[in-house]
């Protein structure tokens, strides 16, 4: 490859991909930087992300090449856009499918009109409980190292800011939510306080990360795509 396609990717690029559930989102830094270096010939370049994604959650990942990465930290500052499936009735500790469900919890009760009313109660500024099952930092190591063990930690509550809540379908037990918030805000504890909130319990089932600030699912690139782009170079 000649120089000038090398230095495309190392003077910095800003490339949106559709992280695959069950990928790390490491894993996907790690392919993309993998392909850069193979197809080009680059030893070396910087590569990472701006805002992790749990393996279980699929969608838009913002991935930083060379100078560009310098820019990690305004993209991890926008707001973000997640289409969730919560499934109510049922609690687990990690408050997704990482775990096995805990207690189940009546749903008789749950009704559209209930799930709306409780749904508009979320838009705006709140406190929010972190989960144990999440990278925070506790004592130099990520919460989700002390809960996979089974130790308890005190996690800090965090404020979050919920500008959208749309209810995209209600099939009992599960109902899809579309939410904008700000940096920082966990859909599993979403989830959880949401099931709390209407007298039953809930746990994420699905998860896709739709956009960041002004960047959309519908632009980002599949890993296969990527690929073509360098066949075609």
């Amino acid at each position: 490859m000649d120089q000038g396609k090398k230095t495309f990717f190392e003077e910095g690029q800003i490339l949106l991909f559709d992280k695959p559930v069950y990928w790390t989102s490491f894993d996907l830094v790690n392919k993309v930087k993998s392909l850069i270096r193979k197809n080009l010939g680059i030893k070396k370049i910087k590569v990472g992300h701006a805002g992790t994604l749990d393996p279980l959650a699929g969608g838009l990942m913002i991935i930083c090449t060379g100078n560009a990465t310098k820019r990690i930290s305004e993209f991890t500052e926008m707001d973000k856009e997640y289409i969730a499936a919560i499934h109510l009735g049922g609690t687990t500790p990690s408050f997704d499918l990482e775990t096995e469900t805990d207690s189940s919890y009546p749903t008789d009760h749950i009704t559209r009109e209930l799930v709306l009313e409780t749904l508009m109660k979320f838009i705006g500024v709140q406190t929010q409980m972190p989960p144990m099952h999440s990278a925070k930092f506790i004592e130099g190591k990520r919460a989700y190292e002390f809960a996979r063990k089974g130790v308890s930690k005190k996690l800090e509550p965090v404020t979050i800011f919920i500008s959208e809540a749309e209810l995209l379908s209600f099939e009992m037990p599960e109902v899809r939510i579309r939410l904008r918030c700000s940096k920082g805000t966990y859909i599993r504890a979403f989830a959880r306080d949401f099931g709390a909130a209407l007298n039953s319990g809930g746990y994420l089932s699905a998860l896709q990360r739709t956009s960041i600030g002004p960047y959309k699912l519908s632009d980002a690139l599949s890993l296969e795509k990527f690929e073509k782009i360098f066949k075609q170079m």
